[in-house]
């Protein structure tokens, strides 16, 4: 069974993707041998710099670490972010779930997307709720500070030690529950609770595209390792 075969037999296809996914855009993979992770910095973890207790307690350095290693503001959809946005525009794909916080999907024109840990696009004060967009942190230094009232601007990002926001984590799992065809890519399936949304899945095709193996690999219908954006720009894509 090929790639292939299982989208042109698929009716309801569901995206799953992890920062591997945009990795040709530019942007690192965290979790590599030389991934965001695998470093220290000043002695601290990048799991420790982005959570919810080092945001509160040292917020200047917080920020720091934010603008310096988690935003890309010049990174551009690749060949699979263009290739999801023509099966949706097919009416093959019925939603993307992705741990990334880019906003690289809705970037390309996908409009089925379930962002479970947040985007950097949106920031809101945490006083008056107001929002801003990226370049409110982007154009700053130390804290972000809102123009009306004076608060803080936050991420709408998903940091260590916070839940993820719930009606979209209800959705995302709603799809995976609903789809036929399961594609999961760029993703190691370390991190919950999104490791957990497989076990939401119950349809007929299981594919893994990853560049090392995962736990999901023994259930998989097929695996495939490899470029991601490759092989998703090699899916041929009937547009209506």
């Amino acid at each position: 069974m090929t790639l292939q075969q299982i989208v042109d037999r698929a009716k309801r296809i569901v995206f799953f993707g992890g920062a591997g996914v945009s990795t040709e855009s530019g942007i690192p993979d965290f979790r590599g041998m030389d991934g965001l992770f695998a470093r220290e910095y000043d002695g601290l973890t990048a799991e420790m710099m982005l959570s919810r207790s080092f945001f509160y307690l040292h917020p200047t350095r917080f920020f720091d670490f934010y603008r310096k290693y988690m935003l890309h503001p010049d990174a551009k959809p690749n060949a699979c972010h263009r290739k999801l946005f023509e099966l949706e525009r097919a009416g093959k794909l019925r939603g993307i779930v992705t741990q990334n916080i880019d906003g690289l999907h809705r970037a390309a024109g996908n409009r089925l997307v379930y962002e479970v840990h947040g985007s950097v696009h949106e920031n809101y004060c945490m006083d008056c709720g107001a929002f801003y967009p990226l370049s409110k942190i982007l154009t700053t230094e130390g804290i972000p500070r809102c123009d009306t009232c004076g608060g803080v601007v936050k991420p709408w990002v998903t940091l260590y030690g916070e839940p993820l926001d719930k009606p979209t984590e209800m959705g995302a799992c709603r799809e995976i529950s609903n789809c036929d065809a399961l594609i999961v890519a760029g993703t190691s399936l370390q991190v919950e609770p999104a490791r957990s949304f497989l076990d939401y899945f119950h349809g007929r095709d299981l594919v893994v595209i990853n560049r090392d193996g995962t736990e999901a690999d023994s259930r998989a219908t097929l695996v495939l390792r490899g470029n991601i954006a490759e092989i998703m720009d090699a899916v041929r894509v009937d547009v209506p």
